[in-house]
């Protein structure tokens, strides 16, 4: 029988419950994680553990010295409504996963769950860091020659140019402990390079990120064709821009996967091609596969809460432990405070006028 013990910080919460492909899936994320995770935080089960009890010791890690459970008798479903859930699931494994956040007895949570439950829950119940007005989801997308920050990737559809802002913080930090980059380049997107391109958003956002350039490092607005190059590092957008963004890279590559499977075994002469560059195809499938970017933080909290893709497997799901173990190592919070608070003077009327 797994145990629970708390107190410590740095311990990885996991709403074990959420998810399509259930508890088992995460189990089996955990033990992935344990062997492929150097230096990996505690981690804590949040479910029933009648379920997770007997799937740990299946995987072999009942007795395991890093990972326990925490019982919740509850679970929000995809279909239950966030406040709604969030009053009437009080034991619920999301619920008691991010209490554990708050309380201190756990520096970040990570769900499959409901994404609508997840983003009120953290952002009613751990609450937006001083001076951040919105918290914004962020993605790890691969491009050429490495990855780039997606910032909002949905949390906040109608955003203003502060809120923008803040996003361009929150993401050059993120990419700084997730990329390893001292000093990224930060883009915001829009319709052209020139002053004057794009929406009210837009130009009141870029005539903010420039004032910004002892903060961020700003390279000034990038269109659509400019994202997948290596242009930037962070990308800027506001949240209704940046899912549909983000959903629509991950269908093209899902796309592009089935178009050429379907074009290898059209003929014998293609197909003994494919089989010589088996090697290629599965680095490429590898490299644009979403699985291996398994969560998007929901930066601007006062605790840190990564949200995994519904569907999310053991290797997505694994991927989306990594993110948050890199979360706690590279103190992102601490990071990112200063930079908010000194951003906020140029929205300040003294600053402005």
């Amino acid at each position: 029988m797994v145990t629970s013990t708390f107190g410590e910080t740095g311990r990885i919460a996991i709403d074990a419950m959420g998810g399509d492909l259930g508890p088992s899936e995460v189990v089996e994320a955990v033990k992935l994680a344990l062997a492929d995770i150097d230096g990996l935080n505690p981690i804590t089960l949040v479910g029933d553990e009648a379920v997770l009890n007997p799937l740990l010791t299946r995987a072999g890690l009942s007795d395991h010295p890093n990972v326990d459970v925490l019982h919740a008798s509850e679970v929000v479903t995809m279909d239950d409504k966030p406040l709604h859930a969030l009053k009437r699931k009080k034991d619920s494994s999301m619920v008691k996963a991010i209490e554990l956040v708050k309380e201190n007895q756990a520096s970040v949570v990570v769900s499959c769950g409901n994404t609508g439950a997840l983003m009120a829950g953290g952002t009613l119940r751990l609450r937006t860091m001083e001076g951040v007005a919105r918290p914004a989801l962020a993605a790890v997308v691969p491009r050429e020659n490495g990855h780039f920050v997606l910032i909002d990737a949905g949390a906040n559809p109608d955003a203003k140019p502060e809120h923008l802002l803040h996003n361009a913080i929150l993401g050059s930090h993120y990419c700084s402990v997730m990329l390893g980059i001292e000093s990224p380049r930060v883009g915001l997107m829009s319709i052209g390079t020139e002053e004057g391109k794009g929406n009210s958003l837009t130009a009141d956002t870029h005539n903010l990120l420039k004032r910004a350039a002892g903060i961020i490092n700003y390279s000034g607005p990038i269109e659509g064709f400019q994202v997948f190059a290596e242009h930037v590092d962070v990308v800027v957008c506001d949240g209704f821009v940046g899912n549909v963004m983000l959903k629509s890279w991950e269908s093209l590559a899902n796309f592009f996967s089935t178009v050429l499977k379907e074009e290898l075994r059209g003929n014998i002469m293609r197909a003994a091609g494919a089989i010589l560059s088996k090697g290629a195809f599965q680095a490429l499938k590898d490299r644009v596969n979403p699985e291996r970017y398994g969560g998007a933080p929901l930066l601007g909290l006062r605790g840190n809460v990564l949200k995994a893709h519904g569907s999310s497997n053991r290797i997505a799901i694994c991927s989306a432990i990594r993110a948050a173990n890199a979360t706690i190592k590279g103190d992102l919070n601490h990071r990112i405070e200063a930079d908010v608070l000194r951003a906020n003077e140029l929205l300040s009327p003294t600053t402005l006028s």
